[in-house]
């Protein structure tokens, strides 16, 4: 119980962390701008350029009719989180309304817009909270049309930014185009995990060998996998490592000494979890750590 209260907690201001980070990137660069954004973001921010509603408002109005119909889509957790996130980001619109002022470099609110409101998002997202919108509606629409969701968050935010065009002009629309594409990014790289690190396939004929030396030389577990050549029919094991990116020379070094002939496929690894590599710690450990 102690546990499951500890984390709703800590979910909980990590939303309204995110709800603030992105509204202060609407409040103190978008809207002084006149930028606007994808999603039931983007319209409130056209309804305020035109009749000066009040985004944080009309924002949580448009959201009230979704929710009679978000929890068909949303487990209970999720729609709980999606309540109090777009509660959260409606709140802190209203806190942060007339913060900011007009920048003489539109190009750079564009860039502080886009990574302000990629963290709040990504942070909101990460610990399994939405802010509804249109997060509801591709779900729907994935439900019951067969659509993904993607496709339709694109066409959405696509049909938003275009019909920008006849209120902020071209010129604003397209750096409006810079910044929802940065805050796509950062919302990746956020729910992802900044803690990179290489992930290494390699097809050797001294699998074995191979993985005994990585173990003993770099302290890296290795594992294991069968596979099977697809030309030749010959079967072979396929080693599988996560190292740290300044490891990876050594590890090529140690390949090239074994086996001048394997085939190495290296990619990059995000919020890797587990020994050896940053994890969150799990309150109950904590606990039972500090009591000891």
């Amino acid at each position: 119980m102690k546990k499951n209260i500890y984390i709703h907690t800590k979910n909980i201001i990590i939303i309204f962390l995110g709800a603030f980070i992105f509204a202060f990137g609407i409040n103190y660069f978008a809207i002084p701008n006149q930028l606007a954004e994808g999603g039931f973001t983007g319209i409130t921010l056209l309804l305020y350029y035109l009749f000066k509603w009040s985004p944080g408002i009309v924002l949580f109005i448009l959201n009230i009719p979704l929710l009679f119909v978000g929890y068909k889509v949303f487990g209970k957790r999720t729609f709980i989180y999606t309540i109090i996130g777009i509660a959260a980001v409606s709140l802190m619109l209203e806190v942060t309304k007339g913060w900011g002022g007009p920048q003489n470099d539109r190009l750079l609110a564009a860039l502080y817009t886009g990574v302000l409101v990629g963290i709040g998002l990504g942070l909101i997202f990460r610990v399994g909270g939405t802010t509804g919108g249109v997060d509801i509606i591709a779900r729907l629409v994935n439900k019951y049309f067969d659509w993904s969701i993607g496709r339709t968050m694109f066409l959405f935010d696509l049909g938003i930014i275009l019909s920008s065009v006849f209120i902020i002009t071209v010129n604003k629309a397209m750096y409006t185009l810079v910044a929802v594409f940065i805050s796509a990014r950062v919302v990746d790289f956020v729910v992802e995990g900044i803690n990179a690190s290489k992930a290494a396939t390699i097809i050797s004929g001294a699998a074995n060998e191979l993985a005994k030396t990585i173990t003993e030389k770099m302290d890296r577990g290795v594992t294991l996998l069968k596979g099977k050549g697809g030309y030749t029919g010959q079967e072979r094991e396929i080693l599988y490592v996560v190292l740290a990116p300044n490891e990876m020379p050594k590890l090529k070094h140690i390949v090239n000494q074994l086996d001048p002939h394997a085939f190495v496929v290296v990619h990059d690894a995000r919020d890797v979890l587990g020994a050896g590599f940053s994890y969150e710690k799990v309150y109950e450990n904590r606990v039972i750590k500090n009591k000891g």
